[in-house]
Parts: structure tokens; sequence; C-alpha cells
């Protein structure tokens, strides 16, 4: 690995909060003080991003050196691990305020909705009705790229953001430069739901919403622990389950979502992920 590929790497996995590392090795929270957690390396206390372990005299501030401590490892090795167990996570794009770059969404160009029904349809499998419902209340449009824009959507119905899926051969995702995915999620509208899933693309909600209809089927643009907004959804009441693929990483964030609000469930897709459980229903014979 050259240098520079490990400083990018590492400039990535250096904001990861420090109880999500803590959490992935095995540590437990003190009951009385929260600050606290018990480890195999005695007990450490975290303030923000800063850590001492009172047993070793040793500490150090973020995660790379958490990890170093916890594993007993040098710093490529460290970047390496977090790396592994995060793979999809961009904690940097979190942890920015949330006045940086301002919100540049793709321009609507209605001449390539067509071919966007056509892949999110046809190779998709999702409900063409759906996907017009969606494209007519605006939470769907097409840009001159050909890409499939699913808009985010914060306090007041405000976009905060977009996740941006190409339907060209040359497939690619993304999300339109400034959004803030701690402000606002895009959503499969359910009035009247009692349910949350919380899957990872805009893609996955809508599939996800295409088997289970009446539930509130929301993306999380990644698979992401602990978004800023759930806090508020948990406290409207609804009963939440984390719906990430069903794969290790899938399986680790949904773990770190448990353990830092344990009212949320797990849900996992049959298959990898919502798309191809959907697809799979599609195509599975009948029933005897």
């Amino acid at each position: 690995m050259t240098f520079q590929k490990l400083r990018d790497r590492a400039n990535r996995v250096r904001g990861i909060p420090l109880q999500d590392v803590l959490l992935l090795g095995g540590a437990t929270r003190d009951r009385y003080d929260s600050a606290k957690w018990h480890t195999e390396k005695g007990t450490i206390s975290c303030t923000g991003m800063k850590f001492m372990n009172w047993h070793h005299m040793r500490g150090g501030g973020g995660a790379i050196d958490l990890a170093m401590h916890l594993n007993d490892m040098d710093f490529k090795a460290a970047v390496q691990w977090l790396c592994c167990h995060f793979p999809h996570v961009d904690y940097l794009e979190q942890n920015q305020p949330p006045c940086g770059i301002p919100l540049t969404l793709p321009e609507r160009e209605i001449s390539n909705l067509p071919a966007i029904r056509r892949y999110l349809v046809q190779e998709r499998a999702l409900p063409a009705s759906l996907i017009q419902n969606l494209i007519e209340s605006g939470a769907l449009y097409a840009d001159s790229r050909c890409n499939a824009v699913f808009v985010l959507l914060g306090k007041e119905n405000i976009p905060v953001g977009a996740e941006l899926r190409g339907t060209t051969p040359g497939r690619w995702r993304g999300m339109a430069p400034g959004s803030k995915k701690d402000l606002g999620y895009f959503s499969v509208p359910a009035p009247r739901a009692s349910t949350v899933v919380l899957c990872e693309s805009a893609i996955d909600a809508i599939s996800c919403f295409t088997l289970h209809p009446g539930n509130l089927c929301i993306s999380t643009s990644g698979t992401r622990p602990d978004p800023r907004w759930l806090p508020l959804l948990i406290t409207q009441g609804y009963e939440i389950y984390c719906g990430f693929d069903s794969d290790s990483t899938g399986e680790t964030l949904a773990g770190l979502m448990m353990a830092h609000h344990p009212t949320i469930k797990r849900l996992r897709p049959l298959h990898h992920d919502w798309n191809d459980a959907l697809k799979a229903h599609i195509t599975a014979p009948p029933s005897a």
C-alpha cells in the first residue's frame, strides 16, 4: 500500500465514533457512568474523540489510536482493521458541519424519465405505479446524465440531499454535492404507518415497501449505525427495524445501531438486500 493510499484511508476512518470501535471490540458500557467502558484492556474513559485507559496509563485520540490500543496493532494494521469493518461508512461526511458545501441538486431532464422508468421497473422489478407516484410527488426524477435522483427531505419537506443511481451501462451510485444525510432522508410515504424499516438505499426502501406495504421504509443512504435524525423517530413511538443487507457489513452496522438504540430490532432481507428479495419473490413459483 502506498503512503498516499494509507493516508487517504486513515483520513476516512479516523473520525469513526469511539463507542462504535469499542462495541466492535466487545466492550460493554458501564451501567452507572456512560463515559466508561469495560474492555479486556481494562476500563477506558471516553470524552468526545479522546480516550484514557487508567489501568495502563495510556490514552489517545481518534478511532485509529483506540483500535491500536484495543488490538495491540500498529498504525497500518489498525487502519486496515477499521476499513475492513467500516467499508461503506463515510464518517468524515457525517462529522462535517451543516454549513459546509452548499447542496447542488441535479437539474431535471424530463426526456430521460422513460429510461429511468425502464431501469427501475424492468431491471429492478419495482412496481410501475409506485415509481409513477414517486415521480409525481417530486421524490424521484431523472437528470441530464440519465441518473435516477432520489430526493432526501428534511424539516418541512425541504430537500437536503439526493441519492444518485446511474441507469446507463456504466452503472454507478453516489450523492448530490452538498447532501446532508444527517438532516433528512428518502422515504416511501406511508401516512398511517406505525412501523419503520431502515434500508441502505432508496431502491432497497422501495423494494422493502413493495414486500411490506403499509410500513414507512426509509433509506439511510449507506450503512450508517446512528444517523442524527433517528432519535426523533424513536421518540415518536414508531416500532423500528434495522433492515440492512444480509452481509457482514450489514450485520456489523446493524449490531452497532441496536447497541446505540436497544429498542430497534433486526429485520434481515431473505436475500442479500431488499431488491434481491423482491426479484426472488416475483420469480418464485406459486406455492401449492
